[in-house]
C-alpha cells in the first residue's frame, strides 16, 4: 500500500502548531512537575497537537519560510506558550508565597519540606497548601480548560502575533502584582488570630512576668493556626476553585491585549 507524501509546508504547519503546546506543558502547573517523565509530557503534547491541528489549521501560515523567518516564528510561539504557562502558575506561587507567611507566623520558619514539582525547598504550609492547590484545580478539571483555551489562542492570536510593544507586558505585571493581593487573602484569616493571639501573650507577659510566653506562644500559636486553617478550608477551596475558573477570561483579555 503506497502512503501519501507529506509535504513541506504541511510538516511546518503542524510544527508551529506544536512548538506552542510543548511550550504550554512545559509551563503550565502540574504537568510542568518534575516528577511528570519527559517522555509523558511529549507524548501529551504531540497527541493534543493532533487532535486541535484540524481545526486551527486555517489560522496557520500557508507559506513556505526560509529557516530564519521560521526559526523566528517558532521562538515567538514558544513565547506565547510560556506566557501562558506561567499566567497559570501565578495561583500557585500566590498559594506558596501565602502558605510561607503562615508557617513563618506559626513557628515553622525553619521546617522546610523539599517540593517535588518545583524541585527546591519549601516551608511545610506552603507544601501543604500547594497540595490542596493542585487538588482543586484537578477537580475543578482545570486541564480541560487548558485544552479550550488553548484551541480559542489560534483563532484570538495566530502564530506571529505576539509583540510586546502594545497592553501585554502591563497586563502580566497586573497579574503579578494581583498574586500577592491573593496571597494575602489566603493568609488573612490565619494571620489575624495570630495577631490578636501575640497581643494576648504580650498582655499576658507584661501581667504575669514569670511566666514563660516565649516557650507557651509555640503550641498556642500552631494549636490556634490549624484550627483555623480547618474552619477556612471551604472558603479557600471556594476562592481557589474561583481563581481557577477564572483562568479562561484571563486568557482571552491576554489575547485581546495582543490583538491591540
Amino acid at each position: 500500500m503506497d502512503l501519501p507524501l507529506v509535504s513541506v509546508e504541511i510538516v511546518q504547519r503542524v510544527l508551529i502548531c506544536l512548538v506552542r503546546v510543548v511550550a504550554l506543558f512545559a509551563s503550565m502547573p502540574v504537568f510542568s512537575s518534575g516528577q511528570t517523565p519527559a517522555r509523558v509530557k511529549l507524548g501529551l503534547a504531540i497527541l493534543v497537537t493532533f487532535l486541535i491541528f484540524p481545526l486551527v489549521d486555517f489560522t496557520l501560515p500557508e507559506n513556505t519560510f526560509a529557516p530564519v523567518p521560521l526559526a523566528l516564528l517558532v521562538a515567538n510561539e514558544s513565547l506565547m506558550g510560556i506566557m501562558m504557562g506561567f499566567m497559570s502558575r501565578l495561583v500557585f506561587t500566590a498559594v506558596e508565597f501565602g502558605g510561607t507567611i503562615v508557617g513563618y507566623q506559626m513557628g515553622f520558619a525553619a521546617a522546610n519540606v523539599y517540593d517535588p514539582q518545583n524541585q527546591h525547598q519549601v516551608s511545610l504550609m506552603s507544601q501543604f497548601q500547594n497540595v490542596i492547590a493542585i487538588l482543586v484545580f484537578l477537580a475543578v478539571d482545570g486541564h480541560h480548560i487548558f485544552i479550550r483555551v488553548l484551541a480559542d489562542s489560534y483563532v484570538l492570536a495566530p502564530p506571529g502575533m505576539l509583540d510586546f510593544s502594545g497592553q501585554v507586558v502591563p497586563y502580566i505585571m497586573e497579574l503579578s502584582s494581583q498574586m500577592f493581593v491573593l496571597a494575602v487573602r489566603f493568609s488573612a484569616p490565619v494571620l489575624a488570630v495570630l495577631l490578636l493571639s501575640g497581643l494576648v501573650l504580650g498582655l499576658m507577659s507584661r501581667i504575669f512576668p514569670q511566666l514563660n510566653v516565649f516557650m507557651l506562644s509555640f503550641p498556642i500559636n500552631i494549636g490556634l493556626s490549624f484550627v483555623i486553617l480547618g474552619l477556612t478550608m471551604n472558603i479557600v477551596v471556594t476562592l481557589l476553585g474561583r481563581e481557577f475558573t477564572g483562568l479562561a477570561d484571563q486568557f482571552h483579555q491576554f489575547f485581546e491585549n495582543i490583538r491591540e
